[in-house]
C-alpha cells in the first residue's frame, strides 16, 4: 500500500532526495565518510554548506544585500533573536494571525514596546487582516508577519507596503510560490516543512540589520557573529544542511519556484473544490486567504472527525488529525507532496462521505 504523509512537520520529503541520501549515506562523494561523521571544518562538508547557501540565494532571487545563515534552535528561537538583533528604538509592530505569530509577539514583548498592529483573533484566525493602508507605529524598528499559518490554514496574498523593515516567519510556505523576496528585510524558516528535515533554521537578513544588536543579545543569537563565521561559529546541524542542499537541488531540477507554485496551486485547488462542493466537509477559512500548504477541514462532529482520521490511516493516509487548537483534520500538502497523494485523499473523502452522509 502506498503511504502518503500529510504531517505538518517534520513533513514529507521528495522521493528523489531520500533515494540520493540513501545512496550517499555511507560514502558521500567518494570521501569514504558519511555526512553524519564529517568535520564541519573539512573541505568536503564546506562544499555542501556553501552549495546550500548558493542554491537558496538563486532560487529566491536574492540580491547581494543579504546574509544567509544556517542556524539551529528552530524558528521559535528566532522569536527572541529578532528583537535582540533588530530593536534600535525599542519599538516594533506585529500582525497576529495565528498561534506562532502570537508566540512571536509575546516573546518580543520582553525586549521593548511591541505593538499588535492588527489581528484576526476575533474570528479564531480564519482570515488575514487587511494590510492596505496599515500605518506602522512611529519609530518602529520593524513589522513582523507570519506569511502562512500552519495550524489555521491562512496565508498572505498581499504584503504590507510599509516604510519599515518587513520581517517574516515563512516556516510553512518558503519557496512554495513566487514572490519578491527582496521586499523583506529578514526571512526565517524552520527547514522541516519545505526545505528538509528538523534541526536547521534558515535566516535571511539584510546585512545592515546585523550591525547593532542589543547589548544583552547572547553571542549565539547575534546575526553578526554567525555571518562573520559563515554559520560555522559552532558546529552546525550538518546532516540537516545536507538534506536541505539535496532538497534545493531537487527544486531547481524540476523548474524552481515557478514550477512548484503551479503544482502546489493545482493540488490546493483540487482539494478546496472538493471540500466546497461537499455536503459533509467544510473549511472555515475565508476563501481569499486560504493556504495552499495547510488545508484544515471538519465534518459535522468530533466523533466523525475521529472516525475519518482512523479510517484514513488504515488506507495509508497519515497524520491527518487537526491541531488541538482547531480540531478536525488538516492536510499539509507541502512542495514534496505529489499530486497523486491529494487525489488519493479526495478519493477516500468521497468514499467516506458516501458511507457517513
Amino acid at each position: 500500500m502506498k503511504i502518503y504523509n500529510f504531517s505538518a512537520g517534520p513533513a514529507i520529503l521528495p522521493y528523489e532526495v531520500k533515494i540520493q541520501a540513501q545512496r550517499e549515506l555511507l560514502d558521500y562523494n567518494n570521501s569514504g565518510m558519511s555526512v553524519m561523521e564529517m568535520s564541519h571544518r573539512g573541505k568536503v562538508y564546506e562544499s555542501i554548506h556553501n552549495e546550500a547557501i548558493t542554491l537558496l540565494k538563486e532560487l529566491m532571487g536574492l540580491d547581494d544585500d543579504y546574509y544567509i545563515l544556517l542556524l539551529q534552535g528552530g524558528a521559535s528561537m528566532q522569536f527572541e533573536a529578532i528583537p535582540l538583533n533588530l530593536l534600535q528604538n525599542g519599538k516594533a509592530d506585529y500582525i497576529v494571525t495565528g498561534n506562532f505569530a502570537l508566540k512571536a509577539y509575546k516573546e518580543a514583548k520582553k525586549y521593548g514596546e511591541i505593538n499588535e498592529l492588527a489581528s484576526s483573533k476575533d474570528a479564531n484566525f480564519t482570515y488575514i487582516p487587511d494590510v492596505e493602508g496599515l500605518a506602522p507605529t512611529q519609530g518602529a524598528d520593524y513589522l513582523h508577519i507570519t506569511t502562512n499559518n500552519t495550524i489555521f490554514g491562512t496565508r498572505y496574498t498581499k504584503l504590507p507596503n510599509v516604510d519599515v523593515p518587513l520581517v517574516a516567519d515563512m516556516s510553512s510556505n518558503i519557496l512554495s510560490e513566487e514572490m519578491d523576496y527582496n521586499k523583506f528585510s529578514l526571512i526565517y524558516a524552520g527547514a522541516q516543512k519545505n526545505l528538509g528535515i528538523a534541526g536547521l533554521t534558515i535566516v535571511i537578513v539584510k546585512k545592515a540589520l546585523t550591525e547593532n544588536p542589543m547589548s544583552i543579545c547572547p553571542t549565539m543569537l547575534k546575526y553578526s557573529i554567525m555571518a562573520k563565521n559563515n554559520s560555522l561559529y559552532n558546529t552546525p546541524s550538518t546532516f540537516s544542511i545536507y538534506i536541505a542542499m539535496l532538497t534545493l537541488r531537487w527544486l531547481k531540477s524540476i523548474g524552481g519556484v515557478k514550477e512548484i507554485q503551479t503544482r502546489n496551486q493545482e493540488k490546493a485547488n483540487l482539494l478546496y473544490d472538493y471540500i466546497d462542493n461537499s455536503s459533509l466537509y467544510s473549511n472555515p477559512v475565508r476563501p481569499c486567504d486560504r493556504s495552499i500548504m495547510n488545508v484544515p477541514f471538519v465534518t459535522p462532529s468530533a466523533e466523525l472527525d475521529a472516525k475519518f482520521v482512523k479510517e484514513a490511516q488504515e488506507q495509508g493516509l497519515l497524520a491527518l488529525k487537526g491541531h488541538r487548537l482547531v480540531g478536525g483534520m488538516r492536510a499539509s500538502i507541502y512542495n514534496a507532496m505529489p499530486l497523486d497523494g491529494v487525489k488519493k485523499l479526495i478519493e477516500f473523502m468521497k468514499k467516506f462521505e458516501l458511507e457517513n452522509a
